[in-house]
Parts: structure tokens; C-alpha cells; sequence
């Protein structure tokens, strides 16, 4: 009978089992903890809250500054499954909260002239940001999210389609960039438009449709609307939660013409499928129709959209490679540039000859 010799027993000097313990538990316990991740996301999220409340910048861009600036805690492993929890699954929730803000009736009251302008707006942008993608030497999925999301709301489009399209197709590093030039420009728009529409002659209705329905975010697009006037801001807030209500069938169209990723074989009818968290958006919108929630609770559901795609967003923003961001330079911002810039042009027409 052969005697195993000492050295080629695995761990043999391990008396107490230290190394065993060593090599297995840490590592299995370390790739199943969500806390490291989420803690580094929330002290980050927590800090441009505090910058936005006392120096008055868009809540979301100082989110993905602060998380750009903190990015190298991503090379820390045990923060990934914290980190990338935050920027989907925090996302999905924060899309579905969202739908608590429009109705159906608001898109109704809006009328069918408006409302047909408004599509044509949104369909033209969308052109626009393929275009500049095709000109800057971009690839067509960074237009197509740069596009839609200055068509339709801003950030949170931009997470919900990045969410479709998906890491394969398009780099963290440019869906971040796109982030950053819609924050920008729409905190910019939201400043220059109601100047513009003053210096044009628009009326109170005149000035709600362009500013709502150029104005990438939410609040801005609102904000803009009611430092032109009361009315103006009523109006704009009309417009621009129609667009929020478009979210859902322009995702839906998104993933259904997006080719599946190479290697998989998804039929047709699969593809006609929605993600699921749009699904649920419809199904709030649709409740948000049929009963009358009570305004506190859709104050607390704004507070806690917005809270959740900050997370989403600074989450996203530590986990971007700032060498790829780098690298990419200005051609990268073509896109969301041309897109704002039709956006804008668009809108101006149809409030200067239809509205």
C-alpha cells in the first residue's frame, strides 16, 4: 500500500484550517454581498443631493460627476454586485415609480394638433440623434439613445432605453458621456428657452409647447414653463408628461427592432415581449387613470423616483472606465448636441405656426 506523502496532501499544513477557510469562504461571501456596493453608491448619491440642495445644479448631473469622481472604488471587487444592482434593478423601480406622475387624461387634454406636433418633434429627434451618431463616426446605438432619450424625458429615458440596448452593444463609458451632455443641456435649456420664446412673441400656450416639448428632464422642462408664466408652466407640464407617457411604447419599439445579440436565436414573437419594468410602468399609469391617488403619496412617489434613478445613475458613473471616457472625445457629443439642437428647431415651428 502506497503512503501519500505529506506535501501533496492539499493544505497539509493547514492544522486549524485557516488557508482552507481562506480560499472558500471570503471569496463565496465576498461574490454574494450587495452592501459594499450599494454603501459606496449611497455615500456618493448622498453627496450631490447635499451639492444640489445648497449650490442649486441639476441633481442628476452631480450624481454622475461625483460618481466619475469615486470611480476608482469599482476597482475594489466586492463593490460589482452592490454597483450593478443600483444601476438596473434601482433603475426598473425608479421607471415604474414614475408612472404615478401622468395619467391618460393629460394626454387628452392636450389635443389632437399638439399631440401629433409632439410625435413628429419626438420622431425627428430621434432622427437627429442617429444622424449625428452616423456623422461623428458614433456608433448607431449611441445615437439611438441620444435621440430618444432627448425625445422623450431626459435621464430617466436614456436609463430605461440603455437598459434594452444593453452593455454588449454600447459601452458604460458612453452611455455616461450621453448622460452628461442631456443633464447639461437641458439645465442650459431651461434657462435660454423661456428667453428665447419671450424674445419671439409667443403667447402663454405658444411658449408651454416649445419649452415642454424640447426641454429633456422633468423638473427643467417644467421649471422653464413656469419662468415664463403660470399658464406657460401648466401647459408645459401637460406636454412634457405626455412625452413621460411615451416612454413606454417608444422602449417597446426599440427592443423590437434591435437585431438579438449575436450568438442568441430569439424569435419574433419573444422580441414583441416588453421588459417587464415598462410593463409595470403601464400598469401604474393605467391605476394612476382609473383612481384618484392621493397628492401626498404622488409627491412621495416623485421623491422616490428621483432618489432611485440618482442611485441608478451614481452607480453607473462609479463603474465607467474615465480612460474610455477620455478617449472618445468631442465626436461623442455630437449626437446629443444635433438631437437638442432639432429638438429645439421643431418645437419653435410647430409653436410659431400650429399651436
Amino acid at each position: 500500500m502506497r503512503h501519500a506523502h505529506w506535501n501533496d496532501l492539499p493544505s497539509g499544513g493547514d492544522l486549524f484550517g485557516e488557508l482552507h477557510l481562506a480560499d472558500t469562504r471570503p471569496t463565496e461571501e465576498q461574490g454574494h454581498r450587495l452592501f459594499p456596493g450599494l454603501a459606496a453608491c449611497a455615500a456618493g448619491s448622498a453627496a450631490a443631493a447635499w451639492l444640489s440642495d445648497h449650490y442649486g445644479f441639476p441633481i442628476i448631473l452631480l450624481g454622475l460627476l461625483v460618481g466619475l469622481s469615486l470611480n476608482f472604488i469599482s476597482a475594489n471587487e466586492a463593490t460589482h454586485r452592490g454597483l450593478d444592482f443600483a444601476s438596473r434593478t434601482f433603475l426598473r423601480i425608479g421607471i415604474v415609480v414614475l408612472g404615478l406622475q401622468v395619467t391618460f387624461a393629460q394626454i387628452a387634454v392636450l389635443g389632437p394638433i399638439p399631440f401629433g406636433a409632439l410625435i413628429v418633434v419626438m420622431a425627428l429627434t430621434m432622427g437627429a440623434g442617429l444622424l449625428g451618431a452616423r456623422l461623428a463616426g458614433q456608433s448607431p446605438y449611441a445615437g439611438l439613445l441620444a435621440g430618444g432619450a432627448t425625445a422623450i424625458c431626459g435621464a430617466s429615458a436614456a436609463l430605461a432605453l440603455y437598459g434594452v440596448i444593453g452593455r454588449q452593444r454600447l459601452s458604460q463609458a458612453q452611455f455616461a458621456l450621453t448622460l452628461v451632455g442631456i443633464s447639461l443641456a437641458s439645465a442650459l435649456a431651461m434657462t435660454i428657452y423661456p428667453l428665447i420664446a419671450g424674445e419671439f412673441g409667443l403667447n402663454d400656450a405658444q411658449a408651454g409647447f416649445l419649452i415642454g416639448a424640447s426641454i429633456h428632464d422633468v423638473a427643467q422642462a417644467i421649471g422653464g414653463g413656469y419662468a415664463f408664466s403660470d399658464t406657460a408652466g401648466a401647459s408645459a407640464t401637460i406636454v412634457k408628461l405626455a412625452r413621460v407617457a411615451l416612454l413606454a411604447p417608444v422602449v417597446a419599439l426599440v427592443s423590437l427592432i434591435l437585431r438579438p445579440e449575436s450568438g442568441t436565436n430569439t424569435r419574433f414573437w419573444r422580441r414583441l415581449a416588453l421588459p417587464w419594468f415598462i410593463v409595470a410602468f403601464l400598469a401604474v399609469v393605467t391605476l394612476n387613470s382609473a383612481i384618484a391617488v392621493p397628492e401626498a403619496a404622488r409627491e412621495w412617489a416623485l421623491s422616490g423616483s428621483k432618489a432611485l434613478l440618482l442611485l441608478a445613475v451614481t452607480a453607473t458613473a462609479m463603474r465607467t472606465r474615465l480612460d474610455l471616457l477620455l478617449e472618445m472625445g468631442w465626436r461623442a457629443t455630437v449626437p446629443v448636441a444635433l438631437a437638442t439642437l432639432t429638438s429645439f428647431g421643431i418645437a419653435l415651428l410647430f409653436a410659431l405656426t400650429a399651436i
